[in-house]
């Protein structure tokens, strides 16, 4: 059996993220299904999909990593071309490769990255409404700042997240840029590892406190469960940027 690694975007607008969980759901509105339909297609088999990071419904991605193992004998190439065939138009194969057998798209990821942009434009683009989030006030990013470098380091997130499970909750951030240009806003998470809806809720919170809505020490509150953080933020400006795996 083949272990193939798939480097894919895609525009998460009309999807119910990833996956849908559960027994009986319908697979046909997700990344995943999509994905399986072309490998059934292609192959005559049904296959298991990892990913490096489950996006959720209405996020996008630049570069996924999927990996899942077959007995096709189509070479990489070929592979690459059936997939763009077949595939719906708001999903790419960028990359297709053989791997080890032991290559596991979530569990070897080391790092995860997302990126959330906003526009802050008085008249909002029409064009980009469905990539980017539009503010009408312009935050205080020294405060996101500031604020951020709080999050930055191992910390139990659940209370920076919508999962209901009491274990798990360690995660470890490794960086938060912020970064503003004109009307341009753009955060960049990395971390080992997120929970449900984490990026989007931690992005929130930072401009609930950049608006004035809320104090930077909120942050440690919330962390005791003393606060609520903010509720999750719109997703069609989350971008799933990419994973790094070790050499």
């Amino acid at each position: 059996m083949r272990n193939i690694r798939l480097t894919i975007e895609y525009d998460g607008s009309r999807y119910h993220g990833w996956q849908r969980l559960g027994a009986g759901e319908d697979t046909s509105s997700t990344i995943s299904g999509k994905l399986s339909e072309v490998i059934f297609r292609m192959t005559g088999q049904k296959s298991e999909l990892f990913c490096a990071s489950r996006t959720e419904t209405g996020v996008h991605a630049y570069a996924q990593t999927v990996n899942f193992h077959t007995g096709c004998s189509l070479s990489a190439r070929e592979i690459k071309h059936y997939f763009n065939r077949y595939l719906p138009s708001d999903i790419a194969v960028l990359e297709v490769e053989d791997m080890p057998e032991r290559f596991h798209a979530s569990l070897n990821a080391k790092k995860r990255t997302y990126i959330y942009r906003i526009s802050t434009a008085e008249v909002p683009d029409v064009f980009e409404r469905k990539y980017v989030y539009h503010l009408f006030k312009k935050p205080d990013i020294e405060k996101m700042r500031e604020a951020s470098g709080l999050l930055v380091g191992r910390h139990d997130f659940q209370h920076f997240s919508s999962s209901k499970k009491k274990k798990g909750g360690v995660k470890e951030i490794f960086s938060i840029d912020i970064y503003g240009s004109g009307d341009e806003l753009e955060f960049t998470i990395t971390a080992n590892d997120f929970l449900h809806n984490m990026a989007r809720i931690i992005i929130s919170t930072l401009l609930d406190i950049g608006q004035g809505m809320r104090p930077v020490d909120d942050i440690g509150r919330i962390f005791d469960g003393k606060e609520a953080a903010s509720d999750p933020i719109d997703p069609k400006g989350l971008f799933f940027q990419e994973a790094e795996y070790p050499q």
